[in-house]
């Protein structure tokens, strides 16, 4: 499953790289909204999140212990329901104006699956350790 470790850290370049792209465009109002960039909207920057997520992946895939990976577990749950929520918020249809979906909001849901499924199968070790009664784990 090393391969899998890789795919996690390539999948969190590419919703780094998707972050910057546009994700919709608002017709009515000539708006193109990025995860970084959403001037004339109320979307905030919800690409913030991702990165601080981003942050935390990668400094847990490369620690090698079983804290990092219920760690890394956490956060990749954290940002993929962050990017669902990023998808319906910024995607819905407000008042008859439906935005025009682009590319880059589904590549931020797909890496952000694809950062979980790495999430969930971690490549360690587990040593055999001693509990407090004399079992081995």
């Amino acid at each position: 499953m090393r391969w899998l470790k890789w795919t996690g850290i390539i999948a969190a370049i590419i919703l780094v790289i998707t972050s910057f792209m546009p994700w919709v465009f608002i017709a009515s109002k000539g708006i193109t909204v990025t995860g970084v960039d959403s001037t004339g909207t109320n979307f905030g920057k919800p690409a913030y999140f991702h990165f601080l997520a981003v942050f935390f992946f990668l400094l847990f895939v490369f620690v090698s212990k079983l804290w990092s990976a219920r760690g890394n577990l956490i956060v990749t749950a954290l940002n993929m329901a962050w990017a669902i929520r990023n998808y319906f918020v910024i995607t819905l249809c407000r008042g008859g104006d439906c935005p025009e979906k682009r590319i880059a909001i589904i590549l931020v849901v797909a890496a952000s699956l694809l950062m979980l499924i790495s999430a969930l199968f971690p490549p360690i070790k587990i040593s055999g350790k001693t509990t407090n009664r004399g079992m081995s784990i």
